[in-house]
């Protein structure tokens, strides 16, 4: 749609914005887009640019601004930047200790990211789907739900609530929780089917049974831990405190972190706010990390849209890329 000059006018003043957070001028432009053309090619290019929704012009004798549809264009066409050596340095150092408990390591990260980005950052662990199941414990919680325990053999635990048809008495949940250990223990989570249930069983051990093997069978795609880091860094960031308010709201709900993070696959993904199927002024960098027989993961930084994109692509995809070293080798 842009040709080579169109493009190289969007990154500069993109990046120009990105700097400054003031609106940017057609000299500015000039100057860092370090083009060999006159200023009025690039006044020329910045109204074309206007027009095809790329840019905006708050007032009419200032400079101009991106849209998310700019902002789109811009990560879809660019690459991910180069790391200073401190930064690098202290990636390293922090993984120098590979020996920490798989939820520490991971929480740690999350923090570690927000430090170099300066944005709230969210680590989410590869799911238990991979793991061995050592045991299954059931607990009455009162009424017709009952607490699922799935203790894994590499010691994560994982626990869900049951809705059962019917009232349990403490008998029928032993009797179920014994069916349930002798099915699936030492199976992996993603492996667990629907069993044969002994018919000699009485019909509520029998429901009871079936409900769990059904939520262990639907679980296991959200079985991941989530770590959040960096949220005391959000006021200075957004000086709305409606935004603020909003923003800690999502990142409180483990289930709106996983949608906003979603599931782009294998490389790096940015989705902005309309994406996100939200309004607020918000951009999300996130990756894939793949550790083999543990599964995969996701990691991630949650921004405004004015955020250095080439830094934060490549940190997120630097420390993902660790990750799948360090917990692939464990």
């Amino acid at each position: 749609m842009l040709d080579d000059r169109r493009s190289r006018v969007l990154q500069a003043l993109i990046e120009e914005y990105i700097r400054t957070g003031e609106p940017v001028s057609s000299a500015a432009v000039l100057d860092r887009s370090g083009l060999d053309v006159s200023s009025a090619t690039i006044r020329n290019d910045l109204a074309r640019l206007e027009s095809y929704g790329f840019v905006a012009q708050p007032h009419r004798s200032a400079g101009r601004v991106p849209t998310s549809q700019g902002y789109r264009f811009y990560v879809d066409h660019i690459g991910p930047g180069r790391l200073r050596s401190a930064t690098r340095a202290r990636i390293e150092e922090f993984f120098t200790d590979v020996h920490r408990e798989l939820g520490r390591l991971l929480k740690e990260t999350s923090g570690l990211l927000a430090d170099l980005t300066h944005f709230p950052a969210v680590v989410i662990g590869p799911g238990i789907e991979k793991d061995t199941i050592h045991a299954v414990h059931l607990v009455r919680l009162g009424g017709r739900n009952v607490l699922l325990v799935v203790v894994a053999d590499s010691g994560r635990v994982v626990q869900e609530v049951v809705t059962l048809e019917v009232e349990p008495t403490p008998r029928q949940l032993d009797a179920a929780e014994r069916v349930i250990e002798r099915t699936v223990a030492g199976k992996c989570l993603s492996d667990v089917g629907a069993g044969t249930v002994d018919g000699r069983l009485s019909e509520a051990v029998r429901h009871i049974v079936a409900a769990v093997e059904e939520r262990l069978r639907s679980g296991d795609d959200e079985t991941g831990e989530v770590y959040v880091g960096g949220t005391a860094q959000l006021a200075q960031i957004w000086n709305d405190l409606a935004v603020v308010q909003h923003l800690l709201s999502m990142l409180e709900a483990e289930s709106t972190v996983r949608e906003i993070l979603g599931d782009g696959g294998t490389g790096t993904t940015v989705k902005f706010g309309a994406e996100l199927g939200d309004d607020v002024d918000l951009a999300v960098v996130s990756a894939e990390f793949d550790t083999g027989g543990r599964g995969t993961g996701r990691i991630g930084v949650l921004g405004p849209m004015r955020m250095d994109y080439r830094r934060t692509m490549r940190l997120v995809e630097e420390i993902g890329e660790i990750l799948e070293v360090r917990l692939g080798s464990d």
